[in-house]
């Protein structure tokens, strides 16, 4: 585990509410340098702390309107290769091992219904090793987690 220092929670935390802010005015803001900050900030990436910059992007914005959530049940020898296999699916935006027998919790987009059931049919369900798959679809999202809390 890597030390932070205040400061490098303080870049953190702004980097987390804006990631285009540019090293001159997150300097103004922390009271360093420019370079100073930079070096910091590649520090906090070497270090794997920030792991990468990205877009958030609202999928509902670009016609993505089904998100749905999988509880899938997998026989234990199964287990890795069925993460694998659904890690490199595009539609699978977050996968976690749960705790429990042997389930993966996964999320998914969609740009409908159809898209959904093509992709248990022809993917989820047809993969060796799954035993059962439980799902439910998000009505609304009030709170996503964007990073995380310092």
């Amino acid at each position: 585990m890597i030390s932070i220092d205040d400061i490098d929670r303080r870049i953190i935390k702004t980097l987390n509410a804006n990631g285009r802010i540019s090293y001159t005015e997150l300097a103004k803001d922390i009271g360093l340098s420019r370079v100073a900050i930079q070096q910091r900030i590649n520090a906090l990436l070497d270090e794997g702390v920030i792991e990468r910059f990205a877009a958030v992007i609202n999928p509902e914005k670009i016609g993505i309107t089904v998100s749905a959530f999988f509880n899938v049940e997998v026989e234990p020898k199964s287990l890795q290769s069925v993460a694998d296999a659904l890690a490199e699916e595009p539609a699978v935006t977050s996968l976690y091992h749960m705790t429990g027998p042997s389930k993966l919790h996964m999320h998914g987009l969609f740009m409908n219904n159809k898209e959904m059931e093509t992709f248990l049919n022809e993917k989820l369900y047809k993969l060796p090793g799954v035993i059962g798959v439980d799902c439910q679809i998000l009505i609304n999202r009030y709170k996503s987690r964007m990073g995380m809390r310092l």
